[in-house]
């Protein structure tokens, strides 16, 4: 497998870990803004048919990593859902935010102790529900998926490392716990590295790595760039008939 250049692999490291101190000078010096590690556009088809696309900025901010997402119908398809992720520099939750203009929740750590807060509608009392999780589980919510860069991004950077000529990684898929807030519901889900594959993109051909994610009833292929700092370019739901594309 083809060597990962080395500001590639520190992007991860950045990303999931937070920044790399340097020794500090006497001197205070002041500190940088939030640095864009990603943003986009993704276009989802169901059959063939565009319906959704998803706009999202993923940030880094002084150790915290911010990863907002915006998801719009195209064609008529009503959808109009906004959710926002913050992580520490270590990968721990800070808060997850989702909404579609009518209800709501957040998640937030308590504990030991995962809590989401849902409002059905702007009038309704909020219900809780707690997940006996630790703050460093990942969240997958429904149809962002930028959180499935996310997620691959920590898969890379937990399971594989980079030599001199290659990335290695470890034989087997890994396995992460998740939250899908919408879903109120917990899982476990397989990610493991396939390997290199050509693939068509906009009409033309690109090698990616390929990544397999997979759970009790679903199963999804991942193609990331491996010169691009493993930004997420396609993803495929065979089951779905659901194809996504990074425009």
């Amino acid at each position: 497998m083809k060597s990962v250049s080395r500001t590639s692999w520190a992007l991860i490291v950045v990303v999931l870990c937070g920044s790399v101190l340097s020794a500090r000078d006497k001197k205070e010096k002041p500190k940088p803004g939030p640095q864009t590690v990603d943003s986009g556009e993704f276009a989802v088809f169901v059959k063939g048919q565009r319906v959704v696309s998803e706009r999202f900025n993923v940030q880094q901010d002084n150790g915290i990593s911010i990863v907002k997402s915006h998801l719009e119908g195209v064609g008529g398809n009503a959808v109009d859902q906004r959710s926002e992720l913050q992580m520490t520099a270590s990968g721990a939750l800070i808060r997850y935010d989702w909404t579609d203009g009518k209800g709501s929740l957040f998640v937030i750590p308590n504990n030991d102790f995962l809590l989401e807060k849902i409002t059905a509608s702007p009038s309704a009392k909020p219900a809780e529900q707690p997940f006996l999780m630790p703050s460093t589980s990942a969240i997958l919510d429904n149809n962002f998926f930028i959180h499935r860069e996310v997620l691959a991004w920590r898969y890379l950077a937990t399971n594989c490392e980079n030599d001199t000529s290659r990335l290695k990684c470890q034989q087997g898929p890994l396995e992460f716990g998740v939250l899908v807030p919408q879903d109120r519901s917990s899982l476990r889900v397989r990610i493991e590295l396939v390997g290199r594959e050509k693939v068509a993109i906009h009409g033309t051909e690109r090698e990616l790595l390929r990544l397999n994610l997979s759970g009790e009833d679903f199963a999804w292929s991942l193609w990331v760039a491996e010169n691009d700092h493993f930004k997420l370019i396609r993803v495929l739901i065979p089951d779905a008939n659901t194809e996504v594309i990074r425009d």
